[in-house]
């Protein structure tokens, strides 16, 4: 095995679970979590070279980020192209366990505001890294998390947001 292999297989080790923990917060799915870090870790891999020598976590982020977009656009568009026989459609689950609110409630966020809410407040991002990670001006950032905060707040009634978030993080 090669350094940079040995070092690749450190980095994932060291923060694979964190990085999965992300990958679930920007898609609401666990088995479509494991793919999206699965997807993102053969793309750093890939370029490990280039991006162990940064630091590579950020650029994990950045994959795993976009391919959540990425794939919630196409299953979008797949939305919109009819079918013969309608789709099977999960019946909800009646758990009311914060936690599940809250899934429910990020779930219904568009991507790119949902990767703000996952990266500003679980992964504790300042909004100039969230820009960073996303790619666009900390401008963006600020009125994606306020469109994003107002609509958590709508779908949550009356219950602060920032506490119902604090208590799901735990």
């Amino acid at each position: 095995m090669s350094a940079a292999e040995h070092a690749f297989g450190e980095f994932v080790a060291a923060r694979a679970t964190t990085l999965l923990r992300v990958a679930y917060l920007a898609c609401g799915d666990e088995v479509e979590a494991e793919d999206l870090l699965q997807t993102a870790l053969e793309r750093t891999y890939r370029n490990w070279e280039r991006v162990r020598h940064d630091s590579p976590e950020p650029y994990v982020r950045r994959v795993i980020v976009n391919a959540a977009i990425s794939r919630a656009r196409r299953r979008a568009i797949l939305r919109i192209i009819p079918v013969r026989t309608p789709p099977e459609t999960p019946a909800r689950s009646t758990d009311v366990d914060l936690r599940h609110l809250l899934m429910d409630a990020l779930r219904a966020l568009p991507p790119r505001q949902r990767a703000v809410i996952v990266l500003r407040y679980w992964e504790d991002l300042s909004e100039a890294q969230t820009a960073d990670v996303l790619g666009c001006t900390v401008g963006t950032v600020k009125s994606q998390a306020s469109k994003a905060m107002a609509k958590l707040r709508t779908a949550l009634g009356e219950a602060s947001v920032e506490g119902v978030i604090g208590n799901a993080h735990a």
